[in-house]
C-alpha cells in the first residue's frame, strides 16, 4: 500500500440515522421527531457501540444528562431509554451515551409526553432494572466466580457488576484491599460524590447464600462516569456522564446508573426484561418515585417482558410470587416494593418458574431471578426467607425459600448480603438508611484484563496486585507491549509548534495524543483501543499503521515516524469532544480489508499514527499527526 496521500478520503461516516431509521429529523424543524414504530422493523442494524457484548444501562430522572442529545441521533435522553457509550469506554474524557433502545421501543406509555422533560422533574417512564434473559447463571461448581489472580486465560471468571445511588458510602476497611465505593461515595471521607455514575465489581465471592461478614468487604471500580481519575488517585474506562453527583434533590449535579445489562446487543425478536418504578416517597429525600409502573397498568415489584421492538409490555414474574408487595397495610400492600437490580436467567419457556431453593435454576427446572429493592420499600427491615434477618437496601435476594423447605418467612431470601459485596448497611437500625444497589449483572469474563489473569485492570490496580506509576488505569506490566513515541521537541517541530509529550501544536494549542486506552493486546481478543485526544472539534482524521518505524518526517504540521508500506483504517470524525477512537476490532478489520501484509498476527509489532485536518494549524499546511503507538501483539 501507498503511504497516506495528501488528501484526505471523501468518504465519511454513516448518517447519524443508521443505527435506528425511526429516529429522524423533521425537515421543517430540523429537530429530532420520536422513533417510528412498525416502519423500523425490517431495518434495525447494530451500532458500532453495541457491536459484540455491549454495555447496557439507563439513567434516573434527577440526573442531567436526561434531555441532553445523544451521541448517534442528536435525540433527547430520558430515563426510559436503554443506552449503550457513545464510544467504547475509556480512559479520559468521552462521548455522551448513546440511544440503544428508546422507551417507546419497550412500549412505555408516555414516552411521547416525556420526551424532552429536562433531569430533575420526574416524567412516568423510569426504566429501574433491565435483563436480556440470559444472564450467567450463579453456580457451585468450578465456573462459578473466580478468586482474583486465579484461572486460566479463556475460562470462566464470573464477576458480579453493580451501580450504587449518590448517597452510598461504602465500607471503609483500614488494610488493603480498599473497596472502591468508600472512597468514590457519600462522605465522610472522602467527599468525592463519584459513586453513581460508576459500575462497580466485587471480587472473590464464594458460592451464595452469603449472610453478613461471609467474606472480607471488597469492591473496585471497573467503569467509571466520566473516565477522568477521581480523589482516590485512579482512573477506569468511562461512560460519558457526569460526575460528581453532591446530593441536591430534586435536580442533581451528576448521573445516577439505574439499570444495567452486559450481554448481545438488542435485536429484533429479542425478549428484553425489565422493572419500573413504584410511585411511593423516598424516605431519604423525601421526594415521590415516578410511579412509572402504575402508568403501565403494574406495580414496581413486578418483573415485565417485551418483545424487542415494540411488543407489548407483559407480567413475567409478579412482585407476590418473589415475595415482594407482601407486607400488609397500612405498612405496605400492592405497589409497596420496588424492585432495583435484576439479574435473570430464564430456562427458555418464557413462563416465570420460580425458583424453591437456590441454584435449582442450574438444571433448568426453574427460573433464576435475582434482585434488589428501592429505599422505602414496605419489605426493608423483615426478616428475611433463608437467614431470618432483616433485609436491607444493599441485599441480592431471591424469591422466598418455601416454609415446607425451611423458609423462615414469606418474604424474598438473601442470596448475598450486601456487606459482602463492600457496601454499608445499618441493618436492623428502624430509620436508618443502607446502602442503595441501584443495579447489577453478573459478568463472565473480565472486560479490561490486559494481563489476561481474569480480573479487572482497574481492580488489579486498586488492589495492589498490579502497579500503575504513570496513573494512565494500564498496569505496568502490560505497557512494555505498548510504547508512544515521536514527539515533537524543540528543534524537530514544523514551525516552533513543539511538545515534548504528543504529537506537534495545532490549532488548539495543545498536541494531539494517540494513546492506548482499553482492551489488550492478544490477537484472540481483537479488543485493542487506541484513543487520539486534544484534536480540534468536527475535523476529519485516520488512523493509519506499518510494520516498520522511519526516522522523523516533517509532515504537514507534525511529524510522520511510520515507515512504508501503510494500511489505513476509516476516515472519522472528532465531533464536539475532539477526540477520535479506534477500536475495538482493529484486528478484524486488517485482516479482512487490507492485502495479505496489512494482517496482523501474534507475535508481531505494528506502528499506529493518526493523521488529521486542522485548517487553522500554526503552520497553515491545513492538517497534523499525533504520536506514534507501537504495539507488539501477543498470541
Amino acid at each position: 500500500m501507498k503511504p497516506p496521500r495528501d488528501r484526505f478520503s471523501a468518504r465519511g461516516r454513516l448518517p447519524s440515522t443508521a443505527r435506528w431509521p425511526g429516529l429522524l429529523a423533521s425537515a421543517s424543524s430540523g429537530r429530532p421527531m420520536l422513533p417510528l414504530l412498525p416502519p423500523i422493523l425490517a431495518l434495525l442494524a447494530p451500532s458500532a457501540a453495541a457491536q459484540g457484548t455491549s454495555i447496557k444501562f439507563s439513567i434516573d430522572w434527577k440526573s442531567p444528562t436526561v434531555s441532553h442529545l445523544d451521541t448517534l441521533h442528536n435525540f433527547p435522553i430520558t430515563e426510559g431509554d436503554v443506552l449503550v457509550p457513545g464510544a467504547p469506554p475509556a480512559l479520559g474524557t468521552n462521548p455522551r451515551p448513546t440511544i440503544d433502545a428508546s422507551g417507546q421501543m419497550l412500549s412505555l406509555a408516555q414516552y411521547g409526553a416525556c420526551v424532552g422533560h429536562p433531569g430533575g422533574t420526574p416524567c412516568e417512564i423510569e426504566l429501574d432494572a433491565l435483563s436480556d434473559g440470559q444472564d450467567e447463571q450463579f453456580t457451585t461448581g468450578p465456573n462459578g466466580i473466580m478468586p482474583a489472580g486465579g484461572g486460566t486465560p479463556g475460562t470462566d471468571h464470573k464477576r458480579l457488576w453493580f451501580s450504587v445511588d449518590e448517597y452510598a458510602r461504602g465500607i471503609v476497611v483500614l488494610a488493603p484491599p480498599h473497596p472502591m465505593v468508600s472512597t468514590e461515595g457519600f462522605p465522610p471521607p472522602p467527599a468525592a460524590f463519584e459513586a453513581s455514575a460508576d459500575i462497580f465489581a466485587a471480587p472473590d465471592l464464594p458460592a451464595g447464600p452469603l449472610p453478613p461478614g461471609a467474606v472480607v468487604p471488597n469492591n473496585g471500580g471497573v467503569l467509571d462516569g466520566n473516565g477522568l481519575p477521581s480523589s482516590n488517585g485512579f482512573a477506569y474506562p468511562g461512560l460519558g456522564l457526569i460526575e460528581p453527583n453532591q446530593p441536591s434533590p430534586p435536580a442533581n449535579p451528576g448521573d445516577n446508573v439505574d439499570a444495567l445489562d452486559i450481554g448481545a446487543p438488542l435485536t429484533p425478536g429479542t425478549t428484553v426484561y425489565l422493572s419500573l418504578d413504584s410511585p411511593f416517597v423516598d424516605p431519604l429525600t423525601n421526594l415521590p418515585n415516578t410511579g412509572s409502573a402504575h402508568s403501565n397498568g403494574f406495580v414496581g415489584g413486578d418483573v415485565l417482558a417485551t418483545v424487542f421492538p415494540g411488543g407489548a409490555l407483559t407480567l413475567f414474574a409478579g412482585a407476590q410470587a418473589l415475595g415482594l408487595d407482601r407486607v400488609p397495610p397500612p405498612l405496605g400492600g400492592p405497589d409497596s416494593d420496588d424492585l432495583d437490580a435484576l439479574i435473570l436467567w430464564d430456562n427458555g419457556n418464557h413462563t416465570f418458574q420460580p425458583s424453591q431453593t437456590p441454584y435449582d435454576w442450574v438444571n433448568g427446572a426453574t427460573d433464576m431471578v435475582i434482585f434488589s429493592v428501592r429505599r422505602g420499600s414496605a419489605v426493608i427491615g423483615k426478616p428475611d426467607s433463608i437467614f431470618g434477618i432483616p433485609i436491607c437496601e444493599g441485599d441480592l435476594l431471591t424469591t422466598p425459600l418455601p416454609a415446607a423447605l425451611g423458609g423462615l418467612s414469606p418474604f424474598p431470601g438473601i442470596f448475598i448480603a450486601a456487606e459482602n459485596l463492600g457496601l454499608f448497611t445499618a441493618r436492623g437500625v428502624v430509620g436508618a438508611f443502607s446502602d442503595e444497589l441501584d443495579a447489577a449483572d453478573y459478568v463472565k469474563h473480565a472486560r479490561f484484563d490486559c494481563n489476561q489473569n481474569g480480573v479487572e485492570d482497574a481492580i488489579d490496580i486498586a488492589n495492589g496486585a498490579s502497579s500503575d506509576t504513570n496513573k494512565n488505569g494500564i498496569p505496568d506490566e502490560c505497557e512494555d507491549k505498548v510504547v508512544e513515541f515521536c514527539w515533537c521537541p524543540a528543534g524537530s517541530s514544523p514551525c516552533g509548534n513543539t511538545s515534548a509529550t504528543t504529537g506537534c501544536a495545532n490549532s488548539t494549542g495543545a498536541g494531539a495524543l494517540l494513546a492506548w486506552t482499553g482492551g489488550t493486546v492478544n490477537v484472540p481478543a481483537d479488543d485493542f483501543v487506541l484513543n487520539a485526544t486534544h484534536l480540534p472539534n468536527n475535523v476529519s482524521g485516520i488512523l493509519y499503521m506499518g510494520p516498520v518505524p522511519r526516522p522523523a518526517l516533517i509532515f504537514y504540521d507534525g511529524l510522520r515516524c511510520v515507515g512504508t508500506p501503510n494500511y489505513r483504517y476509516p476516515l472519522l470524525n472528532s465531533g464536539t469532544t475532539g477526540s477520535l477512537t479506534f477500536g475495538p476490532g482493529l484486528i478484524a478489520h486488517s485482516n479482512t480489508s487490507f492485502p495479505l501484509g496489512g494482517h496482523i498476527d501474534p507475535g508481531e509489532a505494528w506502528y499506529f499514527q493518526c493523521w488529521y485536518r486542522d485548517g487553522s494549524g500554526p503552520c497553515g499546511t491545513g492538517s497534523n499527526l499525533t504520536n506514534v503507538v507501537r504495539v507488539e501483539f501477543q498470541p
